[in-house]
């Protein structure tokens, strides 16, 4: 499935370590998937919680060897503010997050979840790239899926 020529396509913070760490068993079908959709001339996005969940999970300990230096780090992330738009958590964030809190059934972690599905739709974007499928699920038809693997 390709989203509408010039689509907005929000990436989730597996796609960036997916992207950025070589060794993981995703970087090749990360970078064709990418790729595939750069190709349909989609505006990719991200927000600044993708960009600490990112953070958070590549400077994990024992989550890849070497670990990734703290400059190596910073790096990566600039690199995504300089090549995606980001959207910021702000009051229209926290509405439609509140909203999907009080019309559908989610708690504990999945809050990390319809965070990141308040902010596409506080920021109209309809598609979502992720390899987290399942975790989404509950949110068709409010964003459409696009699965990492085909």
């Amino acid at each position: 499935m390709t989203p509408p020529f010039g689509s907005a396509v929000f990436l989730d913070a597996n796609i960036l370590i997916y992207m950025i760490f070589e060794e993981s068993p995703f970087h090749d079908a990360t970078i064709r998937r990418v790729r595939e959709l750069e190709s349909a001339r989609v505006q990719f996005w991200a927000s600044r919680q993708v960009l600490r969940e990112y953070l958070s999970s590549a400077s994990r300990p024992g989550n890849f060897r070497p670990q990734p230096s703290p400059h190596a780090l910073a790096t990566a992330v600039r690199h995504f503010q300089a090549k995606f738009q980001i959207a910021d958590d702000d009051v229209g964030v926290t509405d439609a997050l509140l909203d999907l809190i009080e019309t559908r059934t989610i708690q504990g972690k999945q809050i990390h979840d319809a965070n990141i599905v308040a902010t596409m739709r506080s920021n109209g974007i309809k598609w979502l790239l992720t390899h987290n499928t399942s975790d989404f699920a509950r949110y068709a038809p409010t964003i459409t899926v696009l699965p990492l693997l085909l």
